[in-house]
């Protein structure tokens, strides 16, 4: 098991990429603290992982918050000892483009984008350093490397994310806490459905995907599991970039 003895926290964690990320971490050994606003949806995954012989506990979170971030990260520690990988999956998603964005809406997309990453990785990064170190896996955006055409703030809130990744990984890297961003394309989930469901966006989603299939929740899931792991013991500050060969193009 590629994560035996190894503790692993994962906003977002209620549907979606999230709860595939911890269905497998749990797969894999670990003990698993999944966080989400969706209660009733994080309850169903909790049950899910601790009926096949895992060990999982949902909490409520509101990313934006530092208060409830620290009391997350410290009934985690209360539960299960310890905290080793942290996974900033929360997000929202918008295509909105400049001139369409309120203040009102920039301001949101930042808060859990960016705002929601930074806070997360605050709050853990004590619990590591007593560990004798960490993970730290922050979802980040093909949208944070590349410009797009359809949105504007969530483009740079994942922009900021890779930034704020590779800070995390310089400053931490003696407390052997490792940082590193991934970047998916255009994955299959609850948050893109309403996108994909319209045929012309999936056409064109399609058409710009070298490999000719739109991702899948695994696809992200098993590359975080690889930085989770021992297995990328020399990988901080990087760009993981899963996206079907699309910022190849």
């Amino acid at each position: 098991m590629r994560l035996e003895g190894k503790v692993a926290l994962v906003s977002g964690g209620a549907r979606g990429q999230g709860a595939v990320e911890a269905r497998l971490f749990a797969t894999e050994g670990a003990r698993v603290v999944i966080c989400d606003v969706l209660e009733d949806e994080g309850r169903q995954v909790e049950a899910e992982i601790n009926e096949r012989g895992g060990e999982c506990l949902f909490l409520r979170l509101d990313v934006t918050s530092e208060a409830n971030w620290q009391d997350v990260v410290a009934a985690t520690v209360e539960r299960f000892g310890k905290l080793d990988i942290l996974v900033n999956n929360a997000g929202i998603y918008r295509t909105e483009t400049v001139e369409e964005t309120s203040e009102e809406l920039w301001d949101q997309v930042m808060d859990i984008n960016g705002k929601g990453v930074f806070l997360g990785t605050k709050a853990a990064i004590p619990e590591m350093r007593k560990a004798g170190g960490g993970s730290i896996i922050n979802i980040s955006s093909v949208a944070g490397l590349v410009g797009s055409e359809m949105s504007a703030a969530y483009g740079s809130s994942k922009g900021a994310v890779r930034i704020f990744t590779k800070a995390t990984a310089i400053q931490y890297a003696g407390d052997k806490i490792r940082a590193n961003s991934i970047h998916p394309g255009i994955i299959e989930t609850p948050m893109t459905a309403h996108m994909l469901a319209d045929e012309e966006q999936y056409r064109y989603r399609l058409g710009r995907t070298p490999l000719g299939r739109i991702g899948k929740p695994e696809d992200v899931a098993f590359g975080a599991l690889y930085l989770a792991s021992d297995e990328s013991s020399f990988v901080t500050g990087s760009e993981l970039v899963i996206d079907g060969g699309r910022t190849a193009m």
